[in-house]
């Protein structure tokens, strides 16, 4: 029986706008994976690896599939259009990126599609602050849309902070004729850029609704600040990707913590809505219910993932819930009407901060299942021994630290800080098989080495987070081979059932040290899955350059392949409409945080 044209496309980023990242397509399968080969690729042309313009390059795009072709965002952001069975250029619009000024990265992981039944929209958003409507079939600016085709995202949540940077590096969500967007934004001093969400209309740009991030004296959450912390806060963000329950027209948030990241002495208080799951009315922006997952976060942890939607089987019924994973490695399952935990959630005791003006949260909520999928405190004697050099390095790097726990606040002495700033996991979120019930997660135990320092006299916050000397201040050596021992890199199944793991893997290698018979360590991850009804989890996300399929059900690797640089992205498939062939297709470009290798290359792969 064939399956129904949704199944065979990629209208979302997440694969559906609940962000399951599942596919019913079944051509590749268990049994012949093993027979996958390159059907062609696709370049950019765009790579930097900050020698020449001020910031680094990441492809991170996970490309969109509707009627025969692929939507594709660059680093520059670009919008491509594909056709699908070649991957030969049908069009692009290039909204002329500022490549001279300063960005984390540069980045854009992908777009959102609409149509009506008649119009058909790619609608994406910018690092330079503005949103694009862009006609599907032509590449032309949607004309009616705002200003000619794009709105300026800066409007209302930033002119006040006009050399703090502000934009989108995550697609927006769609529900019926909303856009609604997050944004990243400036977040190293306490004030800056609103993290508000806001939706707009689809057809016009006009904006039908904000909620503020941080309440505003009347609203709920008002209460949760000091008199007066609450003003102009920067962050309280989503600049992750958004989730969308059609059916119920609710949208989820993941929301970040309120900057400064590191020291919140002027924020004293759990500060809503920060490191929350936000549910929403998509239509209206009326809060539903909230659950926040850290209290007064002084660490970075971002809630960074897109929240899976799924069903899950509970207290003998089947019940819709919000999976949210974590850079903490929690996951924690909440009913998706209510957003009441499913499995216990405890306030447990945490340490308090030893430094001045700081008051850490003497709580912070744990659930008890499922288990953490990643490491969260570290032992000295637990130190390295891949190598004499990596041990010698780490040696130097622990001496006088302090060794502490999750929720141990980063302190006046060097703090070994576990997970680390980027997880556990990131971006690239949780694939759900909805047939079993399974999440499957990767994640990295990378940790951070960090000590609070004396700012100038005169500052806007007297404390701040200053990094080891190591590379990023990363808990690892000049190698980036981590300084605790392996795994460094995992993949796991958690039975959402029943909370427990069904099985976990370690995820990467470091070739040089398989060779010097050192057993696979795992790498650090940046990207995540694809589970398809083929049996197949895909993933490449590992900074070792190769892309992986896995049987879903045992975690037994079936097949691996050597990308042009690593996989930092979520690899998505769809069906061709001429050849009737599954493809898979995952961006390779290296770069990042993580690689001194660079691509502009994506890659798609089919059985011969």
């Amino acid at each position: 029986m064939a399956l129904p044209l949704a199944g065979q496309e990629w209208r979302h980023w997440g694969g559906d706008a609940g962000g399951q990242k599942h596919s019913a397509l079944r051509q590749i399968h268990r049994g012949n994976v093993g027979k996958l080969k390159v059907a062609w690729t696709y370049r950019t042309g765009e790579i930097s690896d900050g020698s020449e313009a001020p910031s680094r390059s990441a492809f991170e795009t996970t490309p969109l599939y509707v009627d025969g072709v692929l939507y594709v965002t660059t680093p520059f952001n670009r919008l491509v259009a594909l056709d699908a069975e070649t991957g030969k250029e049908r069009w692009s619009f290039d909204p002329q990126l500022d490549r001279t000024k300063p960005l984390n990265l540069f980045i854009s992981r992908g777009a959102a599609y609409w149509t009506d039944g008649k119009a058909r929209r790619i609608v994406y958003g910018t690092q330079g602050g503005r949103l694009y409507s862009v006609d599907a079939a032509s590449g032309k600016l949607d004309a009616a849309f705002g200003e000619a085709g794009s709105i300026d995202l800066r409007k209302g949540v930033a002119e006040t902070w006009p050399d703090k940077g502000y934009g989108m590096t995550s697609p927006p969500a769609i529900y019926r004729n909303v856009v609604i967007c997050g944004a990243w934004t400036a977040d190293g001093e306490p004030q800056g850029p609103a993290g508000d969400i806001r939706g707009f209309d689809v057809r016009t740009g006009k904006l039908l609704w904000t909620f503020h991030t941080v309440p505003r004296k009347g609203e709920f959450g008002y209460a949760t600040w000091p008199e007066g912390a609450g003003k102009d806060r920067a962050a309280v963000n989503a600049w992750s990707v958004l989730s969308v329950d059609e059916e119920r027209g609710m949208v989820f948030v993941p929301l970040t913590s309120p900057a400064y990241d590191y020291y919140g002495g002027d924020r004293k208080g759990d500060g809503l809505f920060g490191d929350s799951v936000v549910a929403l009315d998509a239509l209206t922006g009326e809060r539903k219910w909230h659950f926040q997952t850290i209290h007064h976060n002084i660490w970075d942890y971002d809630l960074p993932a897109q929240p899976n939607l799924v069903t899950v089987r509970h207290g003998g019924r089947m019940v819709p819930a919000v999976a949210q994973i974590t850079k903490t490695g929690f996951v924690f399952l909440l009913d998706r009407v209510t957003g009441k935990p499913l499995f216990p959630v405890e306030e447990r005791p945490v340490p308090a901060s030893e430094v001045p003006g700081e008051q850490a949260s003497a709580t912070q909520p744990i659930p008890v299942k499922p288990p953490p999928f990643t490491r969260q405190v570290m032992k000295p004697e637990e130190l390295t021994t891949v190598t004499p050099e990596s041990r010698k390095f780490c040696e130097e790097i622990v001496k006088g630290a302090k060794f502490g726990g999750l929720y141990t606040p980063i302190g006046l002495e060097r703090t070994i800080l576990f997970p680390g700033t980027n997880g556990g996991t990131n971006w690239g979120g949780a694939s759900f098989d909805p047939a079993t019930r399974t999440l499957y997660v990767n994640s990295m135990d990378v940790g951070m080495t960090f000590q609070m320092e004396k700012r100038p006299e005169g500052s806007l916050i007297p404390y701040r987070a200053r990094g080891a000397r190591t590379p990023s201040s990363r808990f690892w050596d000049n190698n980036l081979y981590s300084c605790q021992q392996p795994p460094w890199g995992s993949l796991t199944a958690i039975d959402l059932d029943t909370g427990t793991f069904r099985w976990r893997v370690v995820l990467g290698e470091y070739e040089e040290l398989t060779k010097r018979g050192v057993p696979k360590t795992g790498t650090p991850n940046l990207g995540g899955s694809l589970v398809t009804a083929g049996g197949l989890l895909f993933i490449a996300a590992t900074n070792d350059g190769r892309f992986r399929a896995f049987d879903k059900d045992t975690g037994k690797q079936l097949w691996e392949t050597r990308l042009p640089a690593s996989g930092h992205a979520n690899p998505m498939t769809f069906a061709g409409p001429r050849s009737k062939k599954q493809f898979v297709v995952i961006a390779a470009g290296g770069g990042n945080k993580y690689n001194a290798t660079f691509a502009d290359t994506l890659v798609a792969f089919a059985l011969e």
